[in-house]
């Protein structure tokens, strides 16, 4: 089951300069030693840090202020840069550090360009018989060139590298710094030494070849990263706050509080969460329901920040503030989605930890070999080791598996799906079983009370008295039949018990009054013949009980849902604690052979159990808030929401749409995803089998490394991105 959204004692961070697995490896491990701190994770595709409190403190206190400083100053202190999540500058501005490795790219290959002259001018001249002063000239000409351009254009990988040192750590920028070093320095010895060879153009096309890879690597993961940063784009910073007189002023979120009223004018983004207090108008609510039609809003509907009021006036009601609205919650829940250690991520992590050291003492025995059963000086013995440190630099393995599951993240929220588990779409792939409930699920949930005018106005007040303080679609539907008829709907004051399953009930002027199934309100099977309706019952202590007969629509895509998912050879059972007649006649609709009715949750759970018992993998389609146990005891589950309840909403995926084809399409995205994930994976081992050979036997001087390297990574994450050209199922039925 998935995790509670809300998880108060998790701070996020940004953090610019992560590029391998190294990185993650050094600002785990540092962090990890702060015994303020419980746990600390970092997502390398998504630049992004989470950092567990051992107190508890809630983000924004000022113990957990004081403590993201000193996370802030302890990242710097090894070579990061880091900002709290809400006030990454990002958000705001261009992102600099891949503007400075613009710069550091342009001048690294302006100067590539003329020592590559240089450098053919004298490998001619060694064949012609140049003169040594004039061979000599070339060489300080290109020392004068490259040096200013090396110390220049290779601080990106010089301050990493140096922060990493300093920690005690080695990352992929130690190698590198290391290379251009070196071959800057034994150029510099042997041009003082007026030696024939020099290596000025290998140091500065490796940084050049370098410097391209990260670019383009950089770009690739912005590409890729998760949808939590995009969507705070779409979140206002003012609000126009409408005053006692009438008049109006410009706000900051910052200075608003619960209860005041601000207006929103045509075309812009609504602020906050609240009401609509005057006002109508059509509402852009894709942002946080994926429904590309827009929704009428009108005086008492509930409208959500960051969605688009369209075409009119609206004064609204602050009812939650910046941090505490449904996008807020939605940005979370995507960051938790986009951070979580799913299995394969678990594994990547560990081969890149055991990786990273065997790496370097594969380098040092290179070197060793080289040097001593070998005739080539150590220059070329250095040479061929740092070639292997570069070339097998793990970056293609630990973006094997993050960068596949934030790209899903992301095509599944455009689809309108969220991703509450970060192992949901690994658990999903493996699926053989799909498990539907009824009410809310195969139907819209949206039942009509369809006998209302039949029943007492003082009968429909007294189930409505009870019915007001329970969240299933059936007492939903008793409160709008009353409101429509201006019947109270007044929650009752006496001691409330609700039987899950069941229903409630309650002691109201000395009588016990009942609101539920048959079976609770004592009512015998032969009450109603041939009911097809969803029915309740009122039961008052000494009187006939009162029938509640509800009608409810099937979602207009579910029956061809329901034929695909048979036809992909899944097995389809029907679960519901509605009546026998009611299901029969859905399942006979749907075509789903295997169908039970009058299920309590535990029977829910125990069948679940047995499925599980017997290798079975099945998956959950229920209301993610009446199904909660039984969606726990499922390998995994999905669940429709309304945007107010995506935060207690217990399945590990969640859709908005009233399209059932987002169940079929989270399936396939899982499936994909899987398949994605095997081929990076196979791909970053294939690599490292066929290069490290290569390398170490000399074949790859370190510019081919670089490239191999860069080349690597790069085709790992494009790999990933082609999950954003899957076709994915629609319905004919969405409309």
């Amino acid at each position: 089951m998935a995790e509670p959204l809300k998880s108060p004692e998790v701070e996020h961070f940004v953090v610019e300069g992560l590029h391998c697995p190294s990185c993650i490896r050094e600002i785990e491990g540092t962090l990890q030693k702060n015994p303020a701190i419980r746990n600390a994770r970092v997502n390398l595709t998504t630049q992004r840090l989470a950092v567990q409190w051992a107190n508890d403190d809630q983000p924004g206190s000022d113990e957990a202020l004081s403590k993201s400083e000193q996370v802030i100053d302890t990242l710097k202190d090894i070579g990061f840069r880091a900002f709290r999540f809400k006030d990454d500058p990002s958000l705001m501005a261009n992102d600099k550090e891949s503007r400075q490795l613009l710069i550091s790219m342009a001048v690294a290959g302006f100067v590539a360009a003329n020592v590559m002259l240089l450098s053919v001018s004298v490998w001619s001249g060694n064949v012609s018989d140049m003169a040594e002063s004039t061979r000599l000239l070339m060489h300080w000409l290109s020392a004068l060139l490259v040096l200013p351009a090396a110390a220049y254009a290779g601080l990106p990988f010089y301050r990493s590298a140096w922060g990493a040192v300093k920690a005690g750590t080695l990352n992929m920028d130690v190698p590198i710094s290391l290379a251009v070093i070196l071959a800057c320095g034994m150029s510099l010895l042997e041009t003082m030494q007026g030696a024939v060879h020099t290596y000025y153009d290998a140091a500065v096309m490796l940084l050049f070849f370098l410097l391209i890879g990260r670019y383009l690597d950089r770009k690739m993961r912005n590409h890729a990263r998760g949808m939590a940063q995009n969507l705070m784009s779409y979140r206002p910073h003012t609000a126009t706050l409408l005053l006692d007189n009438g008049e109006t002023e410009l706000s900051p979120l910052e200075m608003l509080r619960p209860g005041q009223t601000v207006r929103v004018m045509p075309g812009d983004r609504i602020p906050v969460d609240g009401e609509i207090l005057r006002g109508v108008s059509e509402v852009d609510t894709s942002l946080v329901t994926g429904e590309t039609l827009p929704v009428k809003a009108e005086e008492g509907a509930e409208v959500f920040a960051g969605t688009m009021n369209l075409n009119g006036v609206l004064d609204v009601k602050i009812t939650a503030l910046s941090g505490k609205t449904l996008l807020d919650e939605i940005i979370t829940l995507m960051e938790t989605a986009e951070q979580g250690r799913a299995k394969y991520v678990r594994l990547a992590d560990k081969a890149a930890k055991i990786y990273a050291p065997a790496v370097h003492l594969l380098a040092l025995f290179t070197f060793l070999g080289w040097m001593l059963f070998s005739s080539v000086g150590w220059e070329q013995s250095l040479i061929t080791a740092i070639s292997v440190l570069i070339i097998t630099c793990p970056c293609a393995l630990g973006l094997a598996v993050p960068v596949v599951q934030v790209v899903a993240s992301n095509l599944l929220f455009k689809s309108g799906i969220l991703v509450k588990a970060a192992d949901g779409l690994e658990r999903l792939a493996e699926v053989d079983t799909v498990i539907f409930d009824k009410t809310g699920t195969l139907t819209l949930g949206q039942p009509e009370l369809a006998n209302a005018d039949e029943i007492e106005p003082a009968r429909l007040e007294l189930a409505a008295s009870l019915a007001k303080s329970s969240t299933h679609p059936l007492c939903r539907a008793l409160i709008v039949a009353c409101h429509e008829r201006d019947i109270p709907t007044i929650a009752t004051e006496s001691a409330l018990h609700e039987e899950a399953g069941m229903g409630l009930k309650a002691v109201i002027d000395g009588r016990e009054v009942r609101l539920g199934n048959r079976s609770w309100c004592s009512v015998p099977d032969t009450a109603v013949e041939n009911n097809r309706f969803s029915e309740l019952w009122l039961a008052v202590e000494g009187e006939a009980p009162v029938f509640l007969a509800f009608r409810d629509r099937l979602r207009r895509d579910a029956s061809e849902v329901c034929n695909w998912l048979k036809k992909d050879g899944l097995e389809l059972i029907l679960l519901s604690g509605d009546r026998e007649d009611v299901v029969r006649e859905v399942a006979a609709e749907l075509g789903i052979d295997n169908w039970r009715a009058g299920f309590k949750p535990q029977e829910k759970i125990a069948v679940l159990e047995e499925l599980k018992a017997n290798g079975k993998k099945p998956l959950m389609v229920g209301d993610g808030l009446n199904d909660a146990p039984a969606l726990a005891a499922a390998h995994v589950s999905i669940s429709p929401s309304s945007a107010a309840d995506v935060s207690q909403n217990a399945a590990d995926f969640i859709f908005q749409s009233q399209r059932l084809e987002t169940v079929v399409r989270a399936l396939q995205v899982s499936r994909k995803s899987r398949t994605l994930v095997f081929v990076n994976f196979a791909f970053a081992a294939a690599y490292n089998v066929v290069a490290v050979p290569f390398a170490a036997a000399g074949m790859l001087t370190p510019l081919i490394a670089a490239l191999a390297m860069s080349g690597s990574s790069i085709v790992v994450t494009l790999n990933a991105l082609r999950l954003n050209l899957a076709r994915l199922y629609s319905s004919k039925g969405n409309a």
